[in-house]
């Protein structure tokens, strides 16, 4: 694609969960706007990893990946320092790393539960608050991606997730104020959303959920890729502690 916004041209980007999905466009996305890009996975994901910076450094783009589990707090940290020492800045963090157990809820660990939390929730403000001081004297932008499970889901089998999704968007909420002027901090509130995390839906459900949305489709990760690099370019530089609806019109 052809860049749009000129000024993310050699700004540096934080992106975690890169391997795939939502987050892999993402990556893609600010490549091509021209973002130096420092991408996260866990390691057995380390191979699809490989391959989105590859995707991104054959078509010109500049970035590197690391290894790191955004649940311990010093692989986050490990993540910002590599990242300082390989471009020396930070300009751009999304949180996009998440996990789900679709089981019933009377079934849920402890385990999971907690494991659930610290992905989607507890990771993300260890981040927040790691990135933080570079992010001010960037006058940088943090974009969360949350899920529209936080207000429009009645699904027992998410519950866990739901719960750290809305948790994410009160985080959201808490950041902007706590790291305002400086700091301009999102979130994006997808629906469904075609990738791997979804590839296991039945066709009924599949179909008894596109039914509801208006589009009459799930979105592209390029879809919600596009909202990231507009939320963090200057062409939104008045939007600030807000949550973005990207469902195609869910009811």
């Amino acid at each position: 694609m052809v860049a749009q916004y000129s000024d993310l041209k050699d700004k540096v980007a934080i992106v975690t969960g890169a391997a795939r999905g939502i987050g892999k466009a993402i990556a893609v996305e600010l490549a091509a706007q021209g973002v130096r890009l420092m991408l996260d996975d866990l390691a057995e994901r380390e191979t699809l990893l490989s391959q989105t910076v590859d995707l991104i450094t054959s078509s010109g783009g500049i970035a590197t990946a690391v290894v790191a589990d955004i649940r311990l707090e010093d692989n986050i940290k490990d993540l910002i320092a590599k990242t300082i020492a390989t471009y020396g800045q930070i300009d751009i963090l999304v949180n996009n790393a998440g996990i789900v157990y679709d089981i019933d809820w009377e079934l849920k660990t402890e385990e999971q539960w907690k494991d659930t939390i610290a992905t989607n929730l507890i990771g993300p403000y260890m981040l927040i608050r790691e990135a933080s001081s570079y992010l001010k004297q960037s006058k940088g932008s943090i974009i969360n991606i949350t899920s529209t499970n936080a207000y429009k889901a009645m699904s027992p089998l998410s519950l866990d997730y739901d719960a750290s999704k809305a948790g994410l968007i009160t985080l959201t909420h808490n950041a902007a104020k706590a790291l305002a002027p400086d700091v301009r901090v999102n979130a994006i509130a997808p629906g469904w959303v075609d990738t791997d995390m979804n590839s296991g839906l039945s066709n009924e459900i599949i179909k008894e959920e596109t039914a509801k949305i208006f589009k009459t489709r799930f979105a592209r990760a390029e879809e919600i890729a596009t909202i990231v690099s507009f939320l963090a370019s200057s062409n939104a530089s008045y939007i600030n502690g807000t949550t973005i609806t990207a469902d195609g019109g869910y009811q």
